[in-house]
């Protein structure tokens, strides 16, 4: 983790009223924002640097606003820096979901489905003001693992059939109801919040998308494992919360095998042009979990396609050893 404070730090917390605080390295993140912990007195927030140009925050503000104004807890705005790329946003603490669940695994089911609540809740209000999820995006995120995972793994193949069998795939998915995505709704962006309220984080590339794409973000995680049971007794519940029914279930396996493509070749990104190597570790769970979604009979020529051309030899390989230094 870099650990530098941002250089304007010093400066824009003065600014803000936050002159002398003490400002300790908290976490880094897949993209180029990292996050520290600001302390003065008895105050204590948390400063995202978003350094331009590789980061503008100006989407995680707007996305802010619209969640507290719609009554979803959101961490608050104390200050920002558009120039700097620096905001002061109010601290949720250290109790995320994933790490709690690991030591109170008997609040699962409960944790779970208050998460799924708020996600129920989200196609209740007037959509965000933020782009669509339209082909362009689910196509250019599929083809994110033919760009980086293929040419890593040494594989050739015909990434034009590839293209053409998920934009068939994915046509059913356009015409079914819409709502503001948070994008990256899992057990590492949700706080447990100390009046038992969930805090959400980490929704600056929101999007207008199928309601079902957080479900799928949250009960597949990339980085915890959610059992299979756990996964279906939560997806029950979610279509009985919503009337949902054997269409929804199918979207929910596009959408899942969609999204672990995509995650498949991001991470292969993060390590072979990022460096951060750490991501590879993820790589089996992932894999795991697009299979699953392959099986579903509405994706067996998309899954013909995987078996012919990813072999699983190669598919749950020792990673590392897949990349050349």
């Amino acid at each position: 983790m870099d650990i530098n404070i941002p250089k304007m730090a010093p400066q824009f917390l003065t600014d803000i009223g936050w002159e002398g605080a003490k400002i300790e390295p908290l976490a880094d993140d897949a993209s180029f924002r990292r996050y520290f912990r600001v302390k003065k007195a008895d105050k204590q927030a948390v400063l995202m640097d978003a350094p331009p140009p590789h980061e503008d925050p100006k989407p995680y503000i707007n996305m802010t606003h619209y969640l507290c104004d719609n009554g979803f807890r959101a961490p608050k705005i104390y200050g920002q820096n558009l120039d700097y790329g620096l905001v002061l946003i109010e601290d949720f603490g250290d109790r995320r979901m994933r790490e709690y669940l690991d030591i109170s695994p008997q609040d699962e089911g409960n944790i779970y489905k208050q998460a799924i609540d708020i996600i129920i809740d989200l196609p209740k209000t007037v959509p965000a003001d933020v782009a669509f999820y339209d082909e362009a995006v689910y196509m250019r995120e599929v083809q994110l693992l033919s760009e980086w995972y293929l040419p890593a793994a040494k594989l050739s193949v015909d990434t034009d059939h590839y293209d053409n069998l998920w934009r068939k795939v994915l046509r059913p998915l356009y015409d079914a109801p819409k709502t503001t995505v948070l994008r990256d709704y899992h057990a590492e962006n949700i706080m447990l919040l100390a009046d038992g309220a969930l805090g959400i984080i980490d929704y600056q590339d929101a999007l207008i998308g199928h309601q079902g794409y957080d479900l799928v973000s949250l009960l597949q995680d990339a980085r915890r494992d959610v059992s299979p049971a756990l996964e279906q007794e939560m997806l029950q519940y979610y279509c009985a919360q919503t009337n949902m029914g054997e269409e929804f279930l199918t979207h929910y396996a596009i959408l899942g095998a969609q999204r672990n493509s995509k995650i498949i070749g991001i991470f292969t990104r993060l390590s072979a042009r990022d460096g951060k190597h750490k991501y590879l570790d993820y790589l089996p769970r992932m894999w795991g979990l697009l299979e699953r979604d392959l099986e579903h009979p509405d994706l067996i020529a998309l899954k013909q396609w995987f078996d012919e051309n990813i072999p699983q030899s190669v598919r749950y390989d020792k990673i590392e050893g897949l990349y050349e230094s």
